[in-house]
């Protein structure tokens, strides 16, 4: 997907201003989730969600990401949430099942929840690759996550 796509440029701002929205950050490979987090914040804030309707958490590491999207969409009265995390390949075969477990995770919640949880996690063989992918020349993943999240919402109350 891209984040220039004319798919979002119809976004009115006060179409989302009701809107109460999650983003959960994982603190592992926090160079990276900073910077998504920052992009799909930012994205929200500018397409009209007020800053009062964002709960932001920050859990250890993206297994904990499934937990805390069912935690507040269970808790709070939420329209979706993004999920952001970064796992990066290692010397064993961890980040595989990891990602495996995050993305059936967070499916799992969304369809259970009957509410879009956005799977804003990269998967990266390195670190020059995740940094490509937060506003590199591979997009920035942290604002097509907000871009989907509000895309689903608005499609979903239409």
């Amino acid at each position: 997907m891209s984040f220039n796509s004319p798919i979002y440029s119809s976004f009115e701002s006060q179409e989302f201003n009701k809107c109460r929205v999650g983003i959960i950050k994982s603190s592992w490979n926090n160079k990276i989730t900073d910077l998504l987090y920052n992009s799909a914040h930012s994205f929200l804030i500018d397409s009209g969600v007020q800053e009062n309707n964002i709960i932001s958490k920050v859990v250890p590491g993206s297994m904990e990401l499934v937990y805390m999207s069912n935690y507040l969409l269970l808790e709070n009265k939420l329209d979706g949430i993004i999920a952001l995390g970064c796992i990066i390949k290692g010397q064993t075969d961890h980040d595989v099942y990891i990602s495996n477990a995050v993305a059936n995770g967070i499916t799992n919640v969304s369809i259970k929840n009957n509410k879009p949880v956005i799977f804003g996690v990269l998967t990266t063989n390195n670190l020059n690759q995740a940094l490509e992918r937060c506003g590199g020349k591979h997009g920035d993943k942290g604002l097509e996550s907000a871009q989907s999240l509000l895309q689903i919402i608005s499609v979903s109350k239409s």
